[in-house]
């Protein structure tokens, strides 16, 4: 077992057939870029990415506009998907995002990053990106919620490895690391989520009954020049520190129920 997961090389990946991913996120922010909004300024960027994302929809958010009086303006968001395919990309004028609910590996991860990371420098041509951020959510359902204990180490499985889990309703734990080696943070949030409720709209669909939530967010806040094989090789090692996570959190039994080999 691990001393720590938050230094040192990431395990060896174990793939999971029955794996409790749902959504895998990366988002890459910067400063606006107000022609984003334009749909002849972005066309380059949409043909670039057609070829794997043919579905481009257009969207209007509010969004708040910082400043000494409140403001509040609609924003252009568009929205990049494929023909009945798991991957989605977003392009905004503030940040670039691409997500999936059918994760396979590493590997395919980062080669569709590294697609849109291509488009966004070549098309949009960010000076400087001001964030950088990967994002992996496990969710445990009703069935499972009980075995929660034999599937993670006590330290994550809280109180419902305790007398206490038949009464429990809510159980949200949340944490903030610093990642030295990186340069970057972590944050987790795990536990009991109650029917119906989610602790974050944009990301976790409510459900109509109890669920268990593993969420861990790594993030770089270092402004910098945007650099394709930069973005690329930090993406990499967030994505293998919270990998890290995951193994130091997950029991042998845990990794067997989701159907790895040990």
């Amino acid at each position: 077992m691990m001393e720590t997961p938050l230094v040192g090389p990431p395990p060896t990946e174990i793939p999971l057939s029955r794996s409790p991913l749902i959504r895998v996120i990366a988002q890459i922010r910067f400063p606006l870029i107000m022609k984003i909004e334009n749909p002849e300024f972005i066309a380059e960027f949409q043909e670039a990415i057609r070829h794997v994302y043919p579905i481009l929809r257009s969207e209007k958010q509010i969004v708040a506009v910082a400043g000494p009086v409140a403001n509040i303006r609609p924003q252009q968001i568009w929205r990049f998907e494929q023909v009945n395919g798991p991957w989605k990309a977003t392009l905004s004028p503030d940040f670039l995002a691409i997500e999936t609910s059918s994760y396979t590996s590493r590997e395919d991860f980062l080669g569709q990053l590294s697609l849109l990371v291509a488009a966004l420098q070549k098309h949009i041509g960010p000076a400087i990106i001001d964030r950088l951020g990967i994002r992996y959510v496990d969710r445990l359902k009703a069935k499972d919620v009980t075995k929660v204990p034999q599937f993670f180490r006590q330290e994550v499985a809280g109180i419902l490895g305790t007398e206490m889990t038949s009464g429990v309703h809510l159980s949200i734990s949340e944490n903030v690391f610093q990642l030295l080696e990186e340069g970057a943070q972590m944050r987790t949030r795990w536990g009991l989520v109650p029917p119906n409720a989610t602790i974050d709209p944009s990301a976790i669909e409510p459900l109509n009954e109890p669920s268990w939530i593993l969420d861990v967010d790594a993030f770089d806040a270092t402004s910098r020049g945007l650099d394709l094989e930069g973005v690329l090789a930090q993406s990499r090692k967030l994505c293998e520190r919270i990998y890290s996570v995951f193994r130091w959190a997950v029991t042998d039994d845990g990794i067997r129920h989701f159907g790895g080999e040990i």
